[in-house]
């Protein structure tokens, strides 16, 4: 057991390498994110091995596959280089107005259309400083995202997360229909199977929860479009008879800026939920709490708005 004097003999910037190394498994893309040459990675890794006296990655193809020894290492290493980040983070004060800090989040494409113009704008009053970057970030990859330290913050519906990840529900997702046509009132269930549909599906997926509804009625619907992309939509439907399935805040986005129309589906959908999630290690960093308090502010602010239109309607 290495006592705290030999920690003197450590260099926490070769670990951060290895721990790189362990979600990346190729050195150019080590370099890549680390903002550091190859040959000062390989020299790294070089000096790794002599300090652990193991080979700890072995070349398969393009990939640097990890030894069972640089697993035992990563499993210890990862939590404890968390417990410097946030120990460290604690000892810094977070002014916004002064701020230069730049975040990485991860937003599903739904939330970036319908919510991140409303939160830049705030920031940017708020925090003028700081620099935010976006990833595309959906449900099967914010977990993966968060694991690799890519991002410190995801909003979007989440599925299992990294072991230290933190989570919490900030609003339901309702299911609205959006439409474009003219045709006056709201559409009957008939109308709505008879309607061509478009669909918006990261992976491409033609079958969703309004299929599986209408199943259990003994009807189905058409889809004749499916899209990667919410942004698409609007010029997609305009002057179609076509339908769409979308959440409720792209609905009244879209309703407000692009002429659409957002109604009650004839039937009645599932509600999923809308997550934020980030890594413990950001946990008590007082610039990445300043920021979740004003995502979820925010995403309040308009399940509560959109929620007071519906009573009324």
């Amino acid at each position: 057991m290495m006592n705290r004097n030999d920690l003197r003999r450590a260099d926490i910037n070769l670990l951060v390498v290895f721990e790189t190394m362990m979600h990346e498994r190729n050195v150019t893309r080590v370099s890549e994110k680390l903002f550091l040459g190859q040959p000062t990675i390989s020299s790294a890794l070089a000096r790794l091995r002599l300090m652990f006296d193991d080979p700890l990655f072995i070349r398969s193809g393009r990939l640097m596959e990890p030894t069972s020894r640089a697993r035992e290492i990563f499993s210890n290493l990862s939590p404890a280089l968390d417990g410097i980040a946030a120990a460290l983070s604690r000892c810094q004060a977070f002014e916004p107005a002064t701020s230069e800090a730049t975040f990485h989040v991860g937003l599903c494409d739904d939330v970036e259309y319908a919510l991140l113009p409303e939160l830049l704008r705030r920031l940017r009053i708020e925090a003028p400083g700081t620099t935010l970057v976006v990833r595309r970030a959906d449900q099967w990859q914010v977990s993966q995202l968060l694991a690799s330290g890519e991002i410190s913050l995801g909003i979007s519906p989440t599925l299992e997360l990294p072991a230290n990840a933190r989570r919490k529900t900030l609003r339901p997702i309702r299911p609205m229909l959006l439409r474009a046509d003219s045709q006056p009132g709201e559409l009957t269930l008939d109308e709505f199977c008879r309607r061509p549909h478009a669909v918006v599906s990261s992976m491409g997926n033609v079958i969703d929860d309004s299929d599986r509804a209408l199943c259990l009625v003994g009807r189905q619907r058409r889809v004749v479009l499916t899209v990667p992309q919410f942004s698409a939509l609007p010029v997609l439907l305009a002057q179609s008879d076509m339908i769409a399935i979308v959440p409720d805040y792209v609905a009244q986005a879209m309703a407000m800026t692009t002429g659409m129309r957002a109604q009650a589906a004839p039937i009645c959908l599932p509600q999923h939920a809308l997550s934020m999630v980030w890594r413990g290690a950001s946990h008590n960093d007082p610039g990445e709490r300043w920021l979740r308090s004003r995502c979820s502010a925010l995403l309040a602010e308009q399940d509560e708005s959109q929620e007071r239109s519906r009573r009324v309607a």
